[in-house]
């Protein structure tokens, strides 16, 4: 007797693929960012085995996002060209290599050029995880899914705050680059291996088709759109108090909450579990909102900026204030980041969603390399983190009030 098996419906197996597709960008997406999310954990120990200050601790977290100011516009180019596949496997395999050759580093300024190869490898992993996440999932469900893969960075920073002090404290700095770079080879593996398009998706031209300058022009145009000032207002904003909370956390509850650095490193902790609840609940939530993705990315500014507020007060000297402070935060200061990108991947056309995001993740690598130093020097001068805290208060008050006038 023969048993007639039924046909495989290749769009209910594409279906149940993308999840695979999500899962294996997010763990790729937490590999790449273990390390650097890690430095203001290790902040402590940092500064007490290498004898820096807090600017040159914050120069440590910009240094690993100097390339990519460049960088993320070459990735984008790229995944518009190439299989996202090839582009975010090679990226990742540079920084597992250059963290692992870096454990061999002399002192701070060698590790300060090791960080600047780890972010041209990261360069590709940002817009190239985005992208496929983007591809695989339609506008019903992308919010979702790109909240869910946006939670890679605080879930690596959370996974990596336990483990990298404890290293460190330990067996020195060394083996914290050792353990970064292993997890990186972890995640390229993943991503070469499990990461396919989806079925009858062909690599879009992306205008190449043009002369040069025609493409230059196009692209530039985009800077005028109004969808895209808008992502960059918030953008950037957002990004430097997220930058801020990775940079001053620890330090503000170890100095001014009077919090013991071990503690303080649990609480850091709690903030990047509450950053992988905030991108996901937050995208989760902007794909039913009827006001559109923006409105929960402004929701956001206004939270950050009354938290940030906040801990410039008596509430900052408290410590169990503190400890709500800036898990509020976590919860804000990183949770837009799942709606922001979906709202660039939608306002994006479609040959050019790889440059689009790219560019508008570029312009936040500006703030991201000048707000750790920047913060760090304000607090080394005035001896005091209220004054960091209230320029991130007023960055994000400028940018919301100038959104909602555009809107």
């Amino acid at each position: 007797m023969t048993v007639v098996r039924p046909a495989r419906d290749p769009a209910h197996d594409a279906s149940r693929y993308r999840w695979v597709i999500l899962g294996v960008a997010t763990f790729t997406q937490a590999a790449a960012s273990f390390f650097v999310q890690g430095i203001g954990a290790m902040g402590v120990h940092l500064q007490r085995d290498l004898d820096l200050s807090t600017a040159q601790l914050g120069l440590l977290i910009s240094a690993a996002q100097l390339v990519p100011l460049v960088g993320l516009l070459v990735a984008g180019e790229l995944l518009d060209r190439h299989n996202e596949r090839w582009v975010v496997g090679a990226g990742l395999s540079l920084v597992a290599v250059a963290l692992c050759a870096g454990s061999l580093a002399p002192g701070y300024t060698a590790l300060l050029l090791v960080l600047l190869v780890v972010g041209a490898g990261y360069s590709t992993v940002q817009p190239g995880g985005s992208k496929s996440v983007a591809t695989w999932f339609d506008g019903s469900r992308r919010g979702l899914a790109m909240g869910v893969r946006q939670a890679g960075p605080p879930l690596g920073g959370a996974f990596s705050a336990t483990v990298l002090p404890f290293l460190a404290a330990t067996h020195g700095w060394r083996a914290t680059l050792v353990a970064g770079g292993l997890v990186a080879f972890l995640g390229a593996g993943a991503f070469l291996g499990l990461y396919r398009r989806p079925p009858g998706r062909a690599v879009a031209a992306g205008g190449t088709h043009l002369p040069l300058a025609a493409q230059v022009r196009a692209r530039l145009r985009m800077l005028r759109e109004p969808s895209m000032v808008k992502i960059m207002l918030s953008g950037t904003s957002l990004i430097s108090v997220q930058s801020g909370v990775l940079v001053l956390t620890v330090l503000h509850l170890h100095e001014v909450a009077a919090i013991p650095a071990g503690t303080a490193v649990g609480v850091f902790v709690a903030v990047q579990v509450a950053g992988v609840a905030g991108r996901v609940g937050l995208a989760a939530w902007s794909d039913r909102l009827r006001s559109g993705r923006y409105a929960c990315v402004m929701t956001c500014m206004v939270a950050v900026a009354a938290g940030t507020a906040a801990l410039m007060t008596p509430l900052g000297r408290s410590p169990a204030a503190a400890c709500v402070l800036v898990v509020w935060l976590g919860f804000f200061g990183f949770g837009w980041y799942g709606p922001w990108v979906a709202y660039v991947a939608e306002s994006a056309p479609p040959d050019r969603t790889g440059f689009a995001l790219g560019l508008a993740m570029s312009v936040n690598q500006v703030v991201i390399i000048l707000t750790p130093p920047l913060l760090g020097l304000v607090r080394d001068l005035t001896h005091s983190f209220t004054p960091a805290w209230g320029l991130l208060a007023a960055t994000t008050a400028v940018a919301l009030a100038i959104g909602r006038r555009r809107r």
